[in-house]
């Protein structure tokens, strides 16, 4: 195939046109790791509240590139040096970033894998690529790592305001139809400046920073914690968490190949060898979806019902309040409902339970977002605004929740 072949453009509905950079990247989309992308949902069980929701991360990394085309763009034009073999280094870095999410992306980070962050993951599928393509993801791969010496390459990937962040927010907005979301990333992209190496926005595009740390929060609330994409994440990985427990006494339940490898096994990040890894990369949404519909029909009661309420969308009761939940009212609830359905302490956990959320639209301990004033001095974002809100969203707020089944209420 000539090289010419491999420059393809992508119709985007955020950004309109996409172009692959180099054949080279055009091979790293086409391989089966970044393919397997289209098959896992961007933002999780949300379509069960927004129906649009359906985008992948296949979607996201694309838009992800495709900014960061924009954003060197931009530093070059200001006198920012950076290097071909540099420029491609960030492209395949943002590209690949996510590339380590199992299925349906955060719901399932913890369940399938033993506490392994899909970051870590990313790297080692990285690292895997360079082999396969002798060498050429390795300056990615330092970047990526925070190992190279030039910050700014870093913040572009992994910060407070990184491409990442940019394109999540408007695609997940766009999809969803959380219109509180949408940012304007052409205006945040054209004020970007690298100052001593720390990656800055000049001082005419604070507001931009200002609505986007607003839209952050609110896409927060709105989309990703909003409390039925939460219960259903939760069901979600308690379905998981049953089928291993089952699994582990001896009971084969019907699923794919691959899933049966992590059900039976306890899996952590010392144990990913290169079959490990391969096991990982045919897991997708399918895997997950496919078992559920199959594990409705179970006899076991805990694991039937938690299938059904997924596949029916008839959920648990999801109460979120400011203050910790009142202990004896779980205990009332859990009582109540092992009486009408016989079942042992143990499995009635697995429908009544509480937790906590947490959200923090800015921090100011790390890696804050760097105003340059007129005057050529930089500036934390929060102390060159002048809106009071912005303190505000750098504090971290603290909800709790509590599950239970309908039936206690009499619903």
């Amino acid at each position: 195939m000539s090289q010419t072949n491999k420059l393809k453009i992508f119709n985007d509905p955020i950004y309109g046109f996409i172009t692959i950079p180099n054949a080279f990247i055009y091979d790293l989309i086409q391989h089966p790791y970044f393919q397997r992308l289209r098959r896992i949902s961007q933002m999780g069980m949300s379509y069960l509240v927004y129906p649009g929701a359906h985008h992948t991360r296949f979607h996201h990394a694309l838009g992800c590139m495709h900014i960061m085309q924009k954003a060197v763009q931009t530093l070059q034009f200001k006198g920012v040096v950076i290097s071909p073999a540099e420029e491609e280094a960030l492209y395949i870095a943002i590209l690949l970033h996510d590339i380590g999410h199992g299925p349906f992306s955060h719901a399932m980070e913890h369940s399938i894998v033993d506490a392994v962050h899909h970051e870590e993951l990313s790297l080692l599928f990285m690292e895997q690529l360079n082999r396969e393509f002798e060498g050429k993801l390795e300056l990615a791969i330092q970047v990526f790592k925070g190992a190279y010496p030039r910050k700014f390459m870093l913040q572009l990937i992994s910060s407070q305001l990184d491409m990442d962040r940019m394109d999540y927010l408007k695609r997940d907005s766009f999809y969803s139809g959380v219109a509180e979301g949408n940012i304007n990333s052409d205006r945040l992209i054209q004020m970007m400046h690298v100052k001593d190496d720390v990656l800055v926005i000049e001082e005419k595009g604070i507001y931009s920073v200002e609505k986007f740390l607003v839209a952050r929060r609110l896409m927060y609330w709105q989309a990703y914690l909003h409390k039925t994409s939460v219960v259903a994440e939760l069901i979600l990985t308690k379905i998981l968490k049953r089928a291993k427990e089952l699994s582990q006494n001896g009971i084969q339940l019907p699923c794919s190949a691959p899933l049966q490898f992590f059900m039976m096994h306890k899996i952590a990040l010392a144990d990913f060898d290169a079959e490990t890894l391969k096991n990982f990369s045919y897991l997708d949404d399918y895997d997950i979806m496919g078992a559920i519909k199959a594990w409705q029909f179970h006899d076991d009661y805990v694991l039937q019902n938690l299938c059904r309420m997924i596949l029916n969308r008839d959920l648990l009761k999801i109460q979120i309040t400011e203050e910790k939940p009142d202990k004896a009212e779980l205990i009332a609830f859990r009582t109540k409902f092992m009486n009408l359905t016989s079942l042992s302490e143990k499995e009635a956990n697995y429908f009544v339970f509480k937790g906590k959320l947490k959200n923090q639209a800015y921090s100011k301990s790390s890696d804050p977002i760097y105003i340059l004033k007129k005057d050529n001095s930089i500036e934390d974002v929060v102390e060159a605004s002048d809106q009071m809100y912005l303190k505000a969203l750098s504090k971290e707020v603290t909800k709790y929740y509590v599950c239970f089944p309908k039936v206690v209420l009499g619903i």
